[in-house]
């Protein structure tokens, strides 16, 4: 059996409705969306608080669907393939569960205090890219449904908590931009 079909050999790919090329920004949101997944993955491979680890997994999940509803063109979508509100619900409770376990530093941090950290730093910086394509798909021809916005802005917030639980928990992080010589001085 092969794996590949060949099909896509001229920069063109499916949609569910619709052939297009492999530059449509719909296509490319998709990209950011695996890219993301994937990411995540990493993040979690490296994972040292397994608390975490199915939310990870969850929000690989959701990504999938939202995958999944980004690939039928808007006229032949079931509604079933919809984002749902309850999802990005579920992230701000993650996101509520995971901060009451971490205390912020008042300022920004540097990514790679650890290797699970930096994964999901890199995951989140992914999910921001996927986000802002999303803006730009949004502002275009497409409809698209807006608890995918939500989605992807809450995502990122649950990746830099998990991040920075990640790396208190190695007793080495979270790392300040600002050095304290440069705070001294201000």
């Amino acid at each position: 059996m092969k794996i590949y079909t060949a099909k896509g050999d001229k920069g063109s790919t499916d949609l569910l409705g619709e052939r297009v090329g492999k530059d449509d920004p719909r296509i490319d949101l998709m990209g950011a969306l695996d890219e993301s997944t994937s990411s995540i993955g990493l993040g979690r491979a490296h994972a040292t608080i397994d608390a975490w680890r199915p939310l990870l997994i969850q929000a690989q999940r959701d990504l999938y669907q939202v995958m999944a509803e980004l690939a039928f063109v808007d006229e032949i979508r079931p509604d079933a393939y919809r984002l749902k509100h309850d999802r990005v619900d579920w992230l701000e409770a993650s996101i509520a569960e995971v901060e009451a376990t971490v205390t912020l530093p008042p300022q920004f941090v540097i990514a790679g205090d650890t290797v699970a950290g930096a994964a999901l730093d890199v995951a989140r910086t992914v999910v921001r890219r996927a986000e802002r394509q999303v803006v730009g798909l949004d502002a275009s021809r497409h409809t698209l449904n807006p608890e995918i916005l939500r989605y992807l802005n809450r995502l990122s917030t649950l990746l830099f908590i998990i991040a920075r639980a990640e790396d208190l928990a190695s007793n080495d992080g979270p790392r300040l931009a600002k050095s304290e010589r440069r705070k001294a001085r201000e």
